[in-house]
């Protein structure tokens, strides 16, 4: 029975239609669109132009995109949104422009061709029913007239404030009266507005071509870009439907993005952990240090092979086979931490997500990113558009398999999922949080699939990560459990800010339900009817 005395949620009960998003507006428009009729896809590109409005740090339209859509009785496929370099990006241009080890976050450089909106036409144009100015009607409306800030949000953009002020044209949108805005207080962007308008009236070709193109790639030259007018004009259709990648776990088939983005490593970690008994009889600790062993073993591989999937032939096959994984789980020691992986990837942290299940049974597993806090923090003042960083995670070694090199994709963090059992679609899920997204992804699968609990219960878990040296946990962590981590070796950090966030729509066609959570950690909720 649910502890109703526990300041916690249930999971969201319906039977139709829902959607779960990590922004209440956001829930409010889907579920508006879900309600006059619209698919999944509809409701899903009202939500998240809604969110690239009222959550200017963690998403907008100068970002990438991934997703995984699943037609009801159908076969899977995963969208990659993802945008590439400039034409004339490469590692000695890069490294004559005075880059050494890595793109930094704010750097021009680290301003990769946006794919969202591409990635949101073809959606809308293979699954959408509704035009694009009625999907985007509550965004406008929200960055011309204005929208409440909410608490998560602006504790996030009170941390990120100081960067942001750095770029002038950043600081006049973002920092009005010099400071960002608190919790309660409105906030508005018009010539967001005015891009949604161009985008729901000529497509991509209204990002992508034409005087908004020249603003943006004239923009970026200004700061020392490479990016020109031809780059943007490349990327109008650049977004491509594409075979997922999955393993098996728990009786489950598990289903991600191929590279680019790092699934692959999801996948990895669920295989590792498969080879264990992760049932309810683990104990708290030992679920921690296996996660976290895991964790530290498909991110090394991850960080060494993965970028470009024409950079990185059969590193899916690869990795996901028996004799890799049996391997890998050998070197688990359940009694010490192992030494930790090299780590030399950004760290970043900063993407939303959300999943939609509509009237006709369609889900749709969509997350759409700017990277880090408000990406690059480079916008421009002609557009209003705030460019991502994506680029930031390319590598400047020459061979590597992410490697920047002309029109190339970077390696992803953003990772869509979906869950399939005896060939249907039950759950489409996903986890933000930059580096701990594959993750994420593993442990909340672990709580639903291995421990049963319900998806809200399996998201308010107090969360590990083993990250670098160190094995960040929440608050929520026992004083036990935290004496055996550091018995075993592990150098503990409580977080002070929580790991992550996550939403979730699971299927029940045999009883007709829907049951849907979003993370408690974030401001967001699951709707439905």
């Amino acid at each position: 029975m649910f502890d109703f005395f526990s300041a916690r949620r249930p999971s969201t009960l319906a039977s139709q239609a829902m959607i779960a998003t990590s922004h209440p507006l956001a829930t409010a428009a889907g579920l508006e669109v879900l309600s006059a009729g619209g698919t999944a896809v509809d409701a899903a590109l009202a939500a998240v132009a809604v969110q690239c409005v009222v959550d200017p740090l963690m998403t907008g339209i100068g970002g990438d995109c991934f997703a995984l859509y699943a037609p009801k009785g159908g076969a899977v496929k995963a969208l990659n949104g993802s945008g590439r370099a400039p034409a004339a990006a490469t590692v000695a241009a890069l490294k004559e422009a005075g880059l050494t080890d890595e793109i930094p976050q704010t750097s021009p450089h680290s301003v990769t061709i946006p794919g969202a909106i591409s990635a949101w036409c073809l959606l809308h144009a293979d699954h959408g029913t509704m035009p694009l100015d009625q999907l985007f009607a509550r965004a406008i409306t929200y960055a011309e007239n204005g929208y409440a800030v909410t608490p998560r949000v602006a504790q996030d953009w009170a941390e990120e404030a100081a960067l942001i002020g750095k770029d002038e044209h950043a600081a006049k949108v973002f920092l009005p009266d010099g400071r960002a805005p608190t919790a309660g207080e409105r906030h508005a962007q018009p010539l967001l507005a005015d891009r949604l308008r161009e985008i729901a009236a000529k497509g991509a070709a209204g990002f992508y071509q034409g005087e908004t193109a020249a603003k943006m790639a004239t923009h970026l030259q200004s700061l020392g870009g490479l990016h020109t007018v031809a780059d943007f004009h490349a990327a109008t259709d650049a977004a491509f439907w594409t075979d997922p990648i999955s393993a098996s776990y728990a009786g489950h088939e598990v289903v991600e993005c191929p590279p680019n983005g790092q699934g692959l490593a999801a996948l990895l970690i669920l295989r590792i952990l498969s080879k264990f008994d992760m049932g309810a009889e683990m104990s708290e600790a030992d679920r921690i240090h296996l996660h976290a062993e895991a964790t530290k073993l498909a991110y090394h591989h991850r960080d060494a092979l993965i970028g470009d999937p024409a950079s990185c032939p059969d590193v899916v096959e690869t990795l996901l086979s028996d004799e890799v994984v049996g391997k890998l789980a050998a070197r688990i020691d359940m009694s010490r931490a192992m030494e930790p992986a090299l780590w030399d990837e950004p760290e970043h942290k900063d993407t939303i997500y959300l999943c939609v299940v509509d009237a006709e049974g369609n889900a749709l597993s969509f997350i759409n990113s700017i990277f880090h806090g408000f990406g690059s923090t480079r916008l421009d003042p002609q557009t209003g558009v705030l460019f991502h960083s994506r680029g930031a995670s390319f590598r400047l070694i020459e061979g590597h398999p992410n490697a920047i090199a002309p029109n190339k994709r970077p390696m992803h963090t953003i990772i869509p999922g979906m869950v399939m059992k005896d060939g249907k679609v039950v759950m489409p899920f996903g986890v933000m949080g930059g580096q701990y997204q594959a993750a994420g992804h593993a442990a909340f699968l672990s709580g639903v699939l291995d421990l049963g609990l319900d998806l809200q219960a399996a998201m308010d878990a107090p969360r590990s990560f083993a990250y670098g040296d160190e094995l960040q946990i929440e608050p929520g962590v026992s004083a036990e459990t935290r004496a055996e981590l550091e018995k075993r070796g592990h150098k503990l950090k409580v977080m002070t800010s929580p790991i992550g966030g996550s939403q979730a729509i699971r299927i029940d066609a045999a009883n007709g339900l829907l049951s849907g959570g979003s993370d408690s950690r974030k401001d967001g909720m699951a709707l439905g009817f």
